[in-house]
């Protein structure tokens, strides 16, 4: 299905336009056989505790989040190593973005789109992942959750895009990678894109998305 007329592509930062897993994949060498498994259960307890405290109203900033999920990994797989769990912390500030990323957002922006970042990441976090990835030209407007003081997929949260961008959510072209988060953005009102970059099933909740794609450029061709 073809997006309507829209004004703004708004898109998710973690897992969507930079690698989450980038941030382990540095120290892979000393993590060994617990790199990927340390890595996965890392971002899952990441995403399961931005839920839970949202529906505990118990909010503190991602970064809290990040490092709570992290010491949570290492003690599950039993790692003791301070100095490690550090490093792989202040990592997060330097993921990688998908090689993708530049040109497809330089190709929306040539073609008069505004670009936007909605992310639950906390200012300092996303300030840099934009600037470690080059994208500052890139990326008109940084959003984050901490305006409102609660997670995605709270729909206080996109319709802080709404206001923000000052533009009306039918307008707005969301783009993310955690089917969850397309979910609550398509039924909050965005026109949806997911990027299923890691093979997920469907989600069973309400919010439909227009387009599945596995790799942001493949938007191209679509919405010419």
């Amino acid at each position: 299905m073809k997006p309507g007329p829209f004004t703004h592509c708004v898109f998710d930062a973690y897992g969507t336009l930079f690698d989450v897993h980038s941030a382990v994949g540095r120290h892979r060498e000393v993590l060994g056989e617990k790199a990927d498994p340390v890595s996965i259960l890392w971002r899952t307890k990441q995403l399961e505790y931005t839920w839970l405290r949202s529906l505990m109203r118990q909010h503190v900033d991602f970064w809290q989040i990040t490092s709570d999920a992290l010491e949570y990994a290492f003690s599950a797989h039993e790692i003791i190593n301070p100095e490690l769990q550090n490093q792989l912390l202040q990592a997060y500030h330097q993921l990688d973005c998908y090689p993708e990323v530049p040109e497809t957002l330089k190709w929306l922006k040539d073609r008069g789109f505004g670009t936007a970042i909605l992310s639950n990441g906390s200012p300092k976090m996303l300030a840099s992942g934009v600037n470690n990835s080059g994208l500052q030209n890139l990326i008109d407007s940084v959003l984050s959750v901490e305006e409102v003081g609660v997670f995605k997929p709270d729909p206080r949260v996109y319709q802080l895009a709404v206001e923000q961008l000052k533009t009306e959510a039918g307008k707005i072209l969301f783009f993310s990678s955690n089917a969850w988060d397309v979910c609550g953005s398509a039924h909050f009102g965005f026109q949806t894109v997911w990027i299923n970059r890691f093979g997920q099933k469907q989600e069973r909740l309400p919010g439909q998305h227009l387009l599945e794609i596995q790799r942001l450029d493949q938007i191209l061709g679509w919405i010419d």
